[in-house]
């Protein structure tokens, strides 16, 4: 029990404000990682500031309108509501929350180094209102060293030090957009802290909110924890990629290997293939990985290897569509129409973060095919740093009449909103890259695996 004379130190005032929900939280970023950061901490009854450097966007969730398919407006809507979120892009307001929350892309430049800009603008301009006991932590995921070597010097810039003055931690997203199993309370939170006040607080903050949380060594323990995650399944992605040009050309239907063992209880996890990486974080991460591997004299050959393979999964397919067309149409892809069935990077989302859809549409066009695509959940492609081309290009109709009218359509991304037997109906070939074949009836053999 407090008396008179206790002592509170900054840190267990904090501690004490997060329990009481008295601490604001700040999240600097307001997508895929960072409205649903918001979301969880408000559903745990705390005030949340949200800053983002796109106006619209802010002005779109103060209405209580999601700019994400897969958060509900309502959900918005309701923590504006309650009086719980605000939503500013004006960042002169960093100096009023207790704990910032840093959740900004971290994409790869032109010659696959990493892109820290994002990171390191949001650390300057905390810096700018940085005050005494605030807690910043980082959760966009980056290379060993990054909170350390990048983030605590712009924060010390101006005198104030990290541990005495204020607190740094790292502490990775993990969301995975569209998976209705998982959330952001309920997914394992990995928390690092740079020294052990840091990450008390930062521990007893995500508590509050998230059911479980791992407490780790050091913020470079925390950031190698996400990136080992992402290898481990980039890795895995492109073993199964391989695997199926290897089975393909045996005539063996991978997925139906890959179901079968996997009902073995033990040494087995299955990875499924696809037309190749998207999103994020797979296609980007592990790059990170072999930049900072390099600085230390280490080869990464392995990690590479993967890389290439999954990179070179959407010339594999538009190969295999020429093979199709050719063989079971008697066409060249050049004299071709074609619909691409699934423009975002994974089911029942609206990401359009890295797509192969993207990359195979260009690939088509180039050898001369005529292409459309259609994604109920994508009516208009969006503007993209490497794909510019493709802006403005809409979904087309899914209506028998219009499927009728291409010469083969390929299934990129397989939402659980598109009516398959529709296509399979109507379509004259299909092209099947995420098995969508065994969830329909395909009396006249139409879908061919790629």
């Amino acid at each position: 029990m407090l008396t008179d004379t206790t002592v509170i130190s900054p840190t267990s005032d904090l501690i004490e404000r997060i329990g009481s929900r008295e601490a604001l939280i700040g999240v600097v970023g307001l997508g895929y990682v960072g409205l649903p950061l918001m979301l969880a901490a408000v559903s745990a009854k705390f005030r949340v500031l949200g800053f983002d450097i796109n106006a619209e966007r802010v002005d779109e969730i103060n209405a209580g309108k999601s700019p994400l398919k897969h958060i509900l407006s309502v959900r918005l809507l309701g923590a504006r509501e309650g009086g719980l979120f605000e939503a500013t892009a004006d960042f002169g307001r960093l100096g009023e929350p207790d704990a910032i929350l840093v959740c900004v892309p971290t994409p790869l430049g032109p010659h696959r180094e990493p892109d820290l800009d994002f990171v390191a603008r949001s650390m300057e301009a905390i810096a700018k209102r940085l005050r005494r006991h605030q807690l910043i932590v980082l959760e966009s995921t980056s290379y060993p060293g990054t909170t350390s070597e990048l983030c605590r010097p712009i924060l010390e810039a101006g005198g104030m030090k990290s541990g005495s003055d204020f607190l740094l931690a790292f502490s990775p997203e993990r969301e995975d957009p569209g998976n209705p199993d998982f959330s952001t309370s309920s997914i394992p939170k990995i928390v690092g802290g740079d020294g052990p006040d840091a990450l008390a607080v930062a521990c007893a903050l995500y508590g509050a909110f998230v059911a479980r949380i791992i407490p780790v060594s050091s913020t470079e323990i925390a950031e190698a924890v996400k990136i080992t995650e992402n290898v481990f399944r980039a890795v895995n992605i492109a073993l199964v990629n391989e695997l199926k040009t290897v089975f393909c050309r045996m005539g063996i239907d991978i997925f139906e290997v890959i179901d079968a063992a996997k009902t073995k209880p033990f040494g087995f996890m299955a990875f499924y293939p696809g037309p190749g990486l998207g999103g994020h974080c797979i296609p980007i991460d592990p790059f990170y990985l072999t930049w900072r591997a390099r600085g230390f004299g280490i080869p990464t050959r392995f990690i590479e290897l993967a890389g290439e393979i999954n990179s070179n999964m959407p010339r594999w397919v538009v190969d295999r569509m020429v093979e199709v067309l050719d063989l079971r149409a008697g066409k060249a892809l050049s004299q071709s129409r074609l619909l691409v069935i699934g423009a975002a990077y994974k089911k029942n989302v609206d990401d359009m973060r890295e797509s192969p859809a993207l990359v195979i549409i260009e690939m088509l066009q180039r050898r001369g095919a005529t292409v459309d695509y259609y994604d109920p959940l994508v009516p208009v492609i969006p503007p993209t740093r490497e794909h510019s081309a493709l802006a403005g290009m809409k979904s087309v109709a899914f209506t028998p009449a219009v499927l009728a009218t291409y010469d083969a359509a390929l299934v990129v991304t397989d939402h659980d909103r598109i009516d398959w037997q529709n296509l399979v109906d109507h379509a004259r070939l299909i092209v099947d890259t995420r098995n969508v074949k065994k969830r329909v009836n395909d009396p006249n053999n139409k879908i061919i695996v790629a």
